[in-house]
């Protein structure tokens, strides 16, 4: 921990945290005195921990350290890490989709592709995505939420075939678990609430306390309503500092349900003229 806050404040210049460089300056960097003033704290309390004769610090003291080198979120984790102090938690937008993704999401107009929060509520859909699924960003209310609505709405089940439905629950179920077990008070808590009071077969499921299901990632069977059956695979990626995943859907090259894939731009043309179906005016 001493070296790396030594190394940070030795690359951190006056002007960056609004110091006059002075005439007497010798070296680059800012000088003790002056994180420890930017921080709230006296010289000789800072010099000991980056001395390291000091005792650990509180995380009270790594905050304000980490405001006074102007530490990124990634290096003010690791500062935590390294004083033995769970990070703060932080605060993600689950709303908002970044410019990054939104360029991601382009680049994939022609592919079924989907960004959802940790919660399960769809953000943006290409048109691909739409023809294939239905379109995920209209509904409102506990209903944005994939989960609830597999509970809930018959609709939903019917993409899958009723002997998948099990499964399918379970996972779902799990993944909202995994998001409940780090927030119990916020959203998924609400989502959990509101299902456990509308859906016996939830409230079952919920009971088993599933944390894995056995081929969570295996290759999934969806109905179509116009090309049938196909078999897919839904690779997950996740962007960790606004918990936003985006799912895209591909299939093995040259079998049936590939082929299928490349009838869905004609398939959904007419949602295609739906201005639902993106919250971005993509081509």
């Amino acid at each position: 921990m001493a070296d790396f806050l030594r190394a940070r404040r030795e690359v951190l210049q006056p002007e960056d945290v609004g110091l006059p460089r002075g005439s007497r300056r010798r070296t680059g960097g800012l000088r003790r005195e002056e994180v420890a003033a930017l921080a709230g704290m006296s010289v000789d309390y800072y010099s000991r921990i980056e001395q390291q004769r000091g005792p650990v610090p509180s995380e009270q003291v790594l905050a304000g350290i980490a405001r006074a080198l102007h530490l990124s979120l990634g290096e003010r984790d690791h500062l935590f890490d390294l004083a033995g102090h769970s990070a703060p938690r932080r605060q993600l937008r689950e709303d908002h989709v970044s410019p990054t993704m939104m360029r991601i999401v382009e680049r994939l107009a022609d592919t079924p592709a989907l960004v959802m929060s940790r919660f399960g509520e769809a953000l943006l859909q290409t048109r691909p995505a739409v023809a294939l699924l239905g379109d995920y960003t209209r509904f409102s209310g506990m209903s944005r939420y994939l989960v609830y609505r597999w509970f809930t709405d018959p609709a939903q089940r019917a993409l899958y075939p009723a002997e998948d439905h099990d499964l399918r629950g379970r996972v779902f179920t799990v993944d909202l678990r995994a998001v409940h077990t780090a927030e119990p008070l916020g959203r998924a808590g609400e989502i959990v609430a509101a299902l456990l009071e509308v859906s016996p077969e939830f409230a079952e499921v919920w009971r088993l306390h599933e944390v894995d299901v056995t081929h969570h990632h295996d290759l999934k069977r969806y109905r179509h309503p116009e090309l049938g059956e196909l078999e897919l695979y839904c690779q997950r990626l996740i962007d960790p500092d606004q918990a936003l995943e985006l799912l895209v859907f591909s299939a093995t090259p040259g079998s049936p349900s590939h082929e299928k894939l490349q009838l869905l731009p004609a398939v959904g043309a007419q949602a295609s003229h739906d201005p639902r179906v993106l919250r971005k005016d993509f081509p």
